[in-house]
């Protein structure tokens, strides 16, 4: 036979066809991938799984996948990904693997903001408020003066909410969020880094065989 992958002996090439074929179809008829592209992503997260001795991923090799390649370091914000995309917190399915690569890789704005915003606002809420806008922009100022360093954060959430509260009740809905975002799209991770940047993006289209993502030559 034909393998799919030649770091796989027959049998698990074997497996892999029998367990994703009807996923490789779908996700490329579904997603702007093609289906070489849909096998190479399907292949990566099936080794994950094989060396998990298990039919998911976890979302420890999915933490790891975050600091190695994407360059996302916020542990916060990495755990509030994996809980959008999986439905326990612990492991992750095929189908969010290619959502997570979906949005990353071919996202439109409007995609790209609403998983932002789900992910600023993970545990059930749908609005943005002041306690959750403080503790995400904690980290954006530190320092050995508490005192300095607590105003900043103050003048910072005031400025927040002076940008996106448009209708001044307090919170921040999506509405909102999309409003400013769609005006001003360098404002989409207001609250932390949730996407790769266009250096990583190419990293992980190599490392996982995403051809339509390979940069042009010139630019490396």
């Amino acid at each position: 036979m034909n393998r799919i992958d030649l770091t796989l002996d027959d049998m698990a090439n074997n497996k892999f066809l029998t367990m994703y074929s009807t996923l490789i179809k779908s996700f490329a008829a579904s997603t702007e991938f093609s289906t070489s592209e849909v096998v190479s992503l399907l292949i990566v997260f099936y080794k994950y799984a094989l060396n998990n001795r298990s039919r998911m991923m976890s979302t420890s090799q999915l933490y790891n996948l975050f600091l190695v390649s994407f360059g996302i370091f916020d542990v916060t914000i990495i755990d509030r990904i994996s809980m959008n995309i999986t439905q326990d917190g612990r492991s992750v399915s095929p189908e969010a693997w290619m959502r997570l690569f979906c949005v990353f890789f071919n996202g439109s704005l409007q995609e790209r903001m609403k998983f932002a915003f789900e992910v600023y606002t993970s545990g059930g809420a749908v609005v943005l408020n002041r306690e959750v806008v403080g503790v995400a922009i904690e980290q954006f100022f530190t320092g050995d003066d508490d005192d300095e360093v607590n105003e900043l954060r103050a003048d910072m959430c005031e400025f927040v909410f002076g940008k996106f509260d448009t209708d001044k009740d307090g919170v921040i809905s999506f509405e909102e969020y999309s409003e400013i975002v769609q005006n001003q799209p360098g404002l989409l991770e207001f609250l932390g880094k949730i996407f790769p940047d266009d250096k990583d993006r190419s990293l992980v289209a190599y490392c996982h065989n995403i051809e339509s993502m390979f940069p042009p030559e010139c630019e490396y």
